[in-house]
C-alpha cells in the first residue's frame, strides 16, 4: 500500500494537469477510436494470402482514411472516384486530381444527391 501511495504522491502533478488546463480530456478514448481502425486492420493483414494482397489492403485502407482525414465520406468518395476515372484515363487528365485531399467536401455532398 505504501508502493503505491508513494506512486500517487511522486506523479501528482502529472495526474492533476488535466484540472489546471480546461482544453485536456481526463482520458484518452478519442485517441483510441482514431487508432482503433489501424489496429483492426493489423490484425486483418495478418490473413492477406500473399505480399502483393497484404500491399493492396494497405492501399486501400490508407485511403479510406485520408478521405476521412480530409472530411470525406469514404463511400462518396470512392463512388465519385470509380465513376470519373474512366474519364480521368481517357482523356489523359492527372489522376492526382482524384485524391482525397484534392476533392472538396461540398462536391461529394453534391453527388451524392444524384443517386
Amino acid at each position: 500500500m505504501a508502493t503505491a501511495f508513494t506512486y500517487i504522491h511522486n506523479q501528482w502533478p502529472k495526474l492533476i494537469v488535466f484540472v489546471e488546463d480546461g482544453r485536456l480530456a481526463l482520458d484518452n478514448n478519442k485517441a483510441e477510436r482514431h487508432i482503433l481502425p489501424v489496429a483492426t486492420g493489423r490484425k486483418v493483414w495478418l490473413f492477406a494470402q500473399s505480399e502483393a494482397g497484404a500491399k493492396a489492403t494497405a492501399l486501400w485502407y490508407s485511403l479510406v482514411e485520408t478521405a476521412k482525414a480530409n472530411e470525406l465520406e469514404p463511400y462518396w468518395y470512392f463512388r465519385k472516384d470509380f465513376e470519373e476515372m474512366p474519364v480521368y484515363l481517357r482523356d489523359g487528365k492527372p489522376v492526382d486530381d482524384l485524391l482525397p485531399w484534392n476533392i472538396d467536401p461540398g462536391e461529394l455532398k453534391h453527388f451524392a444527391g444524384h443517386v
